[in-house]
């Protein structure tokens, strides 16, 4: 008895090193990573999303009349809120093509609503309308940081992916390189977009964005 324990511990010794020599170990803490990122980069989306409807109650007392407006933004939100990614579906480049576009249709909504503050003299000194605004710039430079943590762990990971003699553990796990942002000016990716809006115009560092290398977009930040 003693000796078949002995035999199990030092099969079970030699299996973990074996696992932790090939590389099994790194790639599940940087898969782990990658979601925990992912995680945030939606949870700040949804946060912009929840500041929608009190933005567009507070432009409304003052722009009633804006409605083709209104109704963009409402048309994005609701776009957006129906494109999700889930851990499960990280590696479909279509996913992320498609997530993008609907986050980008939500920027662009917000840009021209925030931009009616420059037309309306009372809206823009609004207490609460100024609050909604500093809530958004925060929130919007929230979603720059949280890409950029994905972008970077998501090419760490895909880089272990690839690279031999880890590539064959992941063949073998069936862990496959993740979708990545990838957006027409890389400048976007470090600067938040602007919502203070001097000139009645927005720059979204969200702007137009095309999917990437790698998640299935189920319908439903």
């Amino acid at each position: 008895m003693k000796n078949f324990k002995k035999l199990t511990f030092a099969a079970l010794l030699a299996s973990s090193l074996s696992l932790s020599g090939c590389g099994y170990n790194t790639l599940q803490a940087q898969d782990e990573q990658v979601t925990a990122s992912w995680s945030e980069v939606v949870n700040q989306y949804q946060r912009r999303a929840d500041l929608v409807p009190n933005l567009v109650a507070v432009v409304q007392r003052y722009a009633e009349h804006e409605r083709e407006v209104f109704t963009q933004v409402a048309s994005a939100r609701a776009a957006a809120g129906t494109v999700q990614i889930t851990p499960e579906t990280l590696n479909d480049p279509n996913a992320m093509k498609q997530y993008q576009e609907a986050q980008a249709q939500m920027t662009g909504a917000l840009s021209r609503l925030m931009a009616i503050s420059e037309r309306y003299p009372d809206l823009k000194a609004d207490a609460m309308f100024q609050d909604l605004q500093a809530q958004l710039e925060g929130t919007e430079n929230r979603i720059t940081v949280a890409r950029q943590r994905y972008i970077q762990d998501v090419q760490g990971y895909n880089t272990t992916v690839r690279q031999f003699p880890t590539n064959l553990t992941a063949m073998v796990f069936g862990m496959d390189p993740k979708a990545n942002f990838t957006v027409e000016n890389e400048r976007q990716i470090s600067t938040a977009p602007t919502v203070n809006f001097d000139n009645g115009s927005a720059a979204g560092a969200s702007g137009t964005a095309t999917g990437t290398n790698t998640g299935t977009a189920t319908s439903g930040q």
